[in-house]
């Protein structure tokens, strides 16, 4: 059934938008996690890079210049595989955030605490208290719009990850010059690392420290000629981002043991350490405020962006039309609502498990499965579409034909599905007393009750949904034209 169209304003260009992809990928967060490798780092995330971002990006532009309909990774998955796995898939884009959003809040609550009282950055009381009244404060920043919200997004990019980013790596090399002692080594003999299950553990974790480029496809109607602007903006984070991220993770490796490194505070500890040296910590409250406005900036781009994407499936009649409802900012505020009381609700995993590094990585480690499940729907939809549509016109198309693209699909499949297998690892820095039980009954449930929510869903969608979504969409046209 073709929708009508909604006359909709696009208000976001290719700087903001490719800032807007910043913010979304790039963070300061993941940097104690990747500087456990010391300068193996550096293999690892190009590793990373060219076996799983590098396809992921070139199929995503290619989808984005072909579909640049509002929805993305649904209207991909849905053109190639049908409705019920496009809904699926949009919703393991969306869901991942619920396990997700709470790992980004604790992070950001320990970067405040490291400004007032830093013994409260593992109080689990604190931290839970952080992410609940966190997110709904970005839920309810985001019912004034979107482009509020990516200027918002943007502004806290610049201030809290680029400048900060940017003046972690310069304290690192002023670090090296003056021949401070290191707690790594900088010699080829250290760049390849050691091939044990720990460290490919860890690496599942870079896959989703470099994920999510395509996710502001989800934005299409708020694009200025968006064919264009998706494969730029995607290719300009995709640079900027793996610059920052390779270099921040070194920087930390040098001023702190791999044994103390902690998920949640390293970051805070390592700028303290070089701002001490240099004498200025009379700066640390200003950088930890800093580093919290990156956080929150990433969050909120993911906040609006992803809730975007499954609006989209009310139109097409796969979620009740009581979440068809936009204010006058043109936001989904119902999804909005929805989205904050599924977070407030997972918040409390960090009263309930043995620790914080704990909670954080298996909050960190379902995340990363549900969204690695989308990446292989992405991949299979991309070959599939070259087939199945090739007459679409592309603005954008991976070079070498079908060759090319085949290329893209098998190293983004053979990662993703590599990445999955070891996510249900725990780390041995984070052993969990006497038994794994715990652990893999957490990640196996989190997991398969994931994928069954959007299944069911679907399958007990009522036909009645999409009609009256359809009616409420000829009312806002009618009320446009007049």
């Amino acid at each position: 059934m073709t929708l009508p169209h909604v006359p909709h304003r696009r208000t976001i260009n290719i700087f903001i938008l490719a800032m807007f992809s910043m913010s979304v990928v790039i963070s300061l967060r993941n940097l104690p996690l990747t500087s456990t490798y010391g300068l193996s780092s550096l293999f690892f995330y190009m590793a990373a890079a060219l076996v799983f971002m590098i396809p992921y990006a070139l199929v995503s532009a290619e989808l984005a210049s072909g579909w640049p309909k509002a929805g993305g990774i649904y209207v991909w998955v849905r053109e190639a595989l049908g409705e019920r796995w496009g809904f699926f898939a949009i919703w393991m884009q969306w869901f991942h955030n619920m396990t997700w959003y709470p790992a980004m809040l604790a992070f950001s609550g320990a970067g405040l605490a490291y400004i007032f009282a830093p013994s409260l950055s593992l109080n689990r009381v604190y931290l839970t208290a952080v992410v609940f009244f966190g997110f709904w404060g970005v839920t309810f920043l985001n019912f004034l719009g979107i482009k509020f919200s990516a200027w918002v997004s943007t502004l806290c990019l610049l201030l809290g990850t680029i400048i900060p980013g940017v003046l972690l790596v310069a304290f690192a090399i002023t670090w090296i010059v003056q021949g401070n002692p290191m707690q790594i080594q900088l010699d080829a003999a250290h760049l390849l690392p050691e091939f044990h299950t720990s460290n490919l553990v860890f690496l599942a974790g870079i896959f989703l420290a470099l994920s999510g480029l395509e996710v502001n496809a989800n934005l299409a109607r708020d694009v200025k000629n968006p064919q264009k602007n998706f494969p730029r903006a995607i290719f300009i984070a995709a640079l900027f981002t793996l610059a920052i991220l390779i270099l921040g993770s070194l920087a930390i490796a040098m001023v702190i043991p791999k044994n103390e490194i902690s998920l949640v505070t390293s970051l805070l500890e390592a700028f303290d350490k070089f701002l001490n040296l240099f004498h200025l910590s009379w700066l640390m409250p200003v950088t930890a405020l800093c580093i919290v406005l990156g956080a929150l900036g990433e969050l909120n781009a993911w906040a609006i962006a992803g809730i975007r994407g499954l609006f989209v499936t009310t139109e097409h009649g796969s979620l009740p039309p009581f979440f068809h409802k936009l204010n006058k900012h043109q936001v989904p505020t119902r999804l909005l609502i929805f989205q904050a009381l599924v977070v407030s609700v997972t918040a409390f995993i960090f009263v309930f498990l043995p620790n914080i590094n704990t909670s954080y990585w298996i909050l960190s480690a379902i995340s990363a499965q549900m969204y690695i499940i989308m990446y292989i729907l992405l991949f299979i939809a991309g070959i599939v579409l070259r087939y199945k549509k090739p007459s679409v016109h592309r603005i954008y198309r991976i070079p070498y034909k079908n060759v090319g693209m085949w290329i893209a699909v098998i190293l983004g499949l053979s990662s993703s599905c590599f990445a999955l297998f070891f996510s249900f690892f725990l780390p041995k820095e984070f052993a969990m007393g006497s038994s794994i039980f715990v652990y893999e009954t957490i990640i196996i449930a989190g997991l398969v009750v994931s994928c069954l929510i959007p299944l069911l869903i679907y399958k007990f969608r009522k036909p009645h949904w999409q009609a009256r979504v359809l009616i409420d969409i000829r009312e806002e046209i009618h009320k446009s034209v007049h």
